[in-house]
């Protein structure tokens, strides 16, 4: 018989209330307590299959194969431009349904194929130490909550009935490192500091964005577990009126007990955890709820609460309807990667890109016949890609784009010039040029087999001419079964260069690795690279094995030498050229989540100091001293000291990590093909001196909102080819009350020779206040383009809230007296530092009593 005609909770007439309640009402207390882990099983009886709430999708779907990249999160935010980040969003939420779309049909339910999104990630990134700070939108509250908000918006969708899919921002709350004391580290900061940054980008993403679910972080708030805190629980759904779910970061309940030490044991801490309101695990400690309610430390009734709202998440996603009725059912896997997505990744790099230093060398003219492209950054994909990232089809790297661009006009030579940090070996594909067949030519013999294991004689044989793949969207050949072939390749690798060599296999987890016979590599079971001595010119048999195809990833045979000549072939190059275009910085290899990394600093993902690493500013330094003009490219995360460059670099152009296309937009950038508009969304400080230490968590001395020092360059700061002027500041009026809106009215001009697009800030000053206050906060911005001699009015709308402090009784009020405006392209008191832009400012006064706001 058709569950339809036996199950309510099928009936799509039904509101979903009476849907869930009739679901959950059917299920035992074993099967409610199996759908709160992130893998929960299937119900057979009911009808309900499997599903795994864990996927991500920071700046396009990850670890799901074939997806577009945008620039990483950061970067998007160094745009100021919330249009684009909400295209961004749509184009990502577009490729997620299509993908949900495509494994559905082929009955795949595994991590990372579900429609629930653990991302944004909205904390603060207060200190640059932090290696997953580039996973944020920045420093800045307000700009955190305006970017997390489009964002949301445009994963989610807007059917007045429909969940496109769940966004999830993370995590919950006050969270910023250090990676390697985040499972038993207590955040102990002033309700002041929590109320005024921490919290306020959640509460626009949860009231304001209505995302559906939000992820608990791992640490400690004022002694209590973030996914068993009271505080945070009160505030999220008392006062925020938050129904959707929290989901735990992963393993965290189990710090509750195993790092935290604030429960006994796993029933302890699961109890706490769902009554906390924590109502879905990333972890497996969530089966011991069973024990729990056997041992009275929790109720059924208080785990339905939990189950009732994560099926509201399933229904809400269409999941248990006809598809034909959930309009992003039709969503076709063409999508992935199309080249409207592709168009978009690269305009999202070209307007994330900012210009930090010009003395006039930039844009980059066609006189220069042989150009030197140098640094452990050039020719890298991994930088371009950030983390929790997936697989783009053709990424474009600083070489490649440089080269793309300049086509025949210059000669562009590359040397890599020294390695990311010392004793850290870059890792490459291997060359075709160095693969050859038994009988000495070049390539290697692959054989295809029809089915898994290499059941059979081979399908097919042919010469592949190296091991770099992506049989995205299928498979290598039209006779092969996408979900049903396997691979083996054979031949020799004669290296160019005598050295130890490390070799890796990447993206598939069940390849196998033979040297000289010996099965070195079996991802499942060997993680470490394996390193040998090789000769130049020398022979060496291999084999790779692939059993079988995981969907939609590489299958990439690496590797890496350490080259001790590597700094005197750089130089030797540069002395050779015209101009050299070195790319240095960061790589998420070495910052970023909980890694097991310890090289000179850096540490567990973190970094221990701001400035470069010795081996680059050694490369840097010695290139300088051949007096050619320079330009460096910045690839990184976090924010680097850039005291020395600043100083003696003709031109340092931020590219952050830039996405699947961040080649040709800084090359574009760079010969002025587009006019770099992106503004900072980090303070760049001068030195790691000028850090409080990474472990207080209090904002004094931190961020351009408490900072009492001079930095480098601003928060907000970037360059432009042209020029702009700020004038006829305007005040809807001088003074209002406390509850009235105010308006602001800008005039700015383009008053350069070339077409660009502005970032028009505005800035909030309380010049007398009782209490503690940031110097300067930013309360608005908008992206403008002007042409030249072109002029435009911009408005902007100053709410109450934006005037609001919290008092000495942990009040929000609004504290009557005056304030100070301050609109342009700079933050205020830089205007010597940017030759592009000015800013202008005001006071208006907010007359009565002190108003209570919340």
């Amino acid at each position: 018989m058709n569950k339809k005609n036996i199950f309510p909770f099928l009936d799509e007439n039904l509101s979903i209330e009476e849907r869930v309640n009739d679901l959950v009402n059917r299920m035992t207390l074993e099967e409610k307590i199996s759908q709160m882990k992130y893998n929960a099983p299937a119900i057979e009886h009911l009808g309900i299959p499997e599903y795994n709430w864990w996927n991500e999708c920071l700046h396009g779907v990850a670890r799901a194969g074939l997806a577009t990249q945008f620039p990483q999160a950061l970067n998007l935010a160094s745009t100021f431009d919330t249009d684009l980040i909400f295209q961004v969003a749509q184009a990502i939420s577009n490729e997620a349904r299509a993908k949900y779309n495509d494994f559905s049909k082929a009955g795949m339910t595994d991590i990372y194929q579900g429609l629930t999104f653990w991302s944004p990630n909205i904390n603060i990134f207060r200190d640059p130490r932090w290696g997953r700070g580039h996973e944020t939108y920045g420093e800045d509250p307000f700009l955190t909550g305006e970017m997390g908000y489009y964002f949301i918006k445009g994963l989610q969708g807007d059917d007045e009935k429909y969940l496109k899919l769940v966004a999830t921002p993370k995590h919950f709350a006050v969270h910023s490192g250090p990676e390697s004391d985040r499972h038993i580290f207590d955040a102990r900061v002033s309700e002041r500091d929590l109320r005024e940054t921490y919290l306020p980008a959640f509460k626009k993403c949860i009231i304001e964005a209505r995302a559906h679910s939000i992820m608990c972080a791992y640490n400690r708030l004022f002694g209590e577990p973030c996914c068993g805190s009271k505080k945070l629980r009160k505030i999220l759904r008392e006062e925020w009126k938050f129904e959707g779910y929290v989901v735990s970061d992963c393993w965290a309940v189990e710090d509750f007990y195993e790092h935290h030490k604030v429960c006994l044991n796993a029933e302890e801490a699961v109890a706490l955890s769902v009554k906390m309101g924590t109502d879905l695990c990333c972890g497996n400690c969530y089966s011991k709820l069973l024990d729990a309610v056997k041992s009275n430390l929790i109720t059924e009734e208080e785990i339905n609460v939990s189950v009732k709202r994560l099926f509201k998440a399933r229904f809400l996603l269409g999941m248990f309807d006809n598809p034909d009725k959930v309009p992003y059912s039709k969503i076709s896997y063409s999508v992935v990667n199309c080249q409207k997505h592709n168009d978009l990744s690269f305009e999202a790099a070209l307007k994330s890109i900012v210009l930090l230093k010009n003395d006039g060398l930039l844009p980059l003219n066609d006189n220069y016949k042989k150009i030197a492209v140098i640094g452990p950054n050039a020719n890298d994909i991994e930088v371009l890609l950030g983390n929790y990232n997936g697989t783009p089809l053709n990424p474009v790297t600083i070489l490649e784009g440089i080269k793309k661009k300049v086509g025949n006009k210059a000669e562009v030579v590359y040397e890599q010039g020294c390695n990311l940090v010392s004793s850290l070996l870059h890792f490459e594909v291997i060359p075709k040029e160095c693969f050859f067949t038994e009988d000495g030519n070049q390539g290697l013999l692959a054989e295809y087999f029809s089915k898994k294991d290499f059941e059979g004689k081979p399908l097919f044989t042919k010469i592949d001419e190296s091991i770099n793949f992506n049989w995205w969207n299928g498979s290598p050949d039209n006779s092969l079964n996408r979900l049903d072939f396997s691979v083996k390749w054979s031949g020799y690798i004669i290296p160019k260069y005598s050295g130890y060599y490390q070799f890796d296999l990447k993206e598939q987890d069940n390849l196998k690795f033979y040297f000289n016979n010996k099965l070195v590599i079996y991802k499942k079971e060997q993680l470490n690279n394996f390193t040998v001595k090789l000769e130049a010119g020398n022979k060496y048999k291999i084999i790779v094995e692939m059993p079988s195809y995981k969907r939609d990833n590489f299958i990439q045979l690496f590797w890496a030498y350490d080259n001790p000549n590597l700094l005197e072939d750089a130089i030797k190059l540069a002395k050779e050229s015209d101009l050299i275009i070195l790319s240095l910085g960061l790589s998420p290899i070495i910052e970023g989540e909980e890694m097991d990394v310890n090289l000179p600093g850096f540490y567990k993902g973190d970094r221990t100091n701001i400035e470069l690493p010795d081996t680059q500013m050694n490369l840097m330094k010695a290139l300088y001293a051949l007096k050619k003009p320079i330009v460096l490219v910045l690839l990184t995360g976090g924010a680097i000291s850039l005291e020395w460059a600043n100083e003696n670099i003709n031109a340092i152009l931020l590219a952050g990590y830039p996405g699947q296309r961040g080649g040709d937009a800084v090359a574009e950038v760079l010969w002025g093909g587009f006019n770099p508009s992106g503004r900072l969304p980090v303070t760049y400080y001068k030195s790691t001196n000028q850090l409080p230490p990474f472990k207080d968590y209090n904002m004094k001395g931190r961020t351009y909102r408490y900072l009492d020092d001079i930095p480098l360059y601003p928060f907000g700061f970037g360059l432009s080819y042209t020029k702009f002027l700020y004038s006829n500041l305007k005040l809807s009026k001088e003074r209002i009350k406390p509850d009235e809106d105010l308006f602001v009215l800008i005039e700015v001009q383009n008053i350069g020779d070339l077409p660009g697009d502005e970032v028009v800030q505005l800035y909030i000053k309380d010049l007398k206040s009782n209490y503690e206050v940031p110097k300067i906060s930013l309360k608005g911005f908008k992206k403008v383009h002007l042409l030249p001699s072109e002029k435009k009015i911009i408005e902007f709308k100053i709410k109450p809230e934006y005037l609001s402090l919290i008092d000495d009784e942990n009040e929000r009020v609004i504290e009557p007296g005056q304030f100070e405006i301050f609109v342009g392209g700079v933050q205020p008191g830089f205007n010597d530092l940017n030759p592009t832009s000015n800013y202008v400012s005001t006071i208006f006064e907010v007359v009565g009593d002190l108003f209570l706001i919340d």
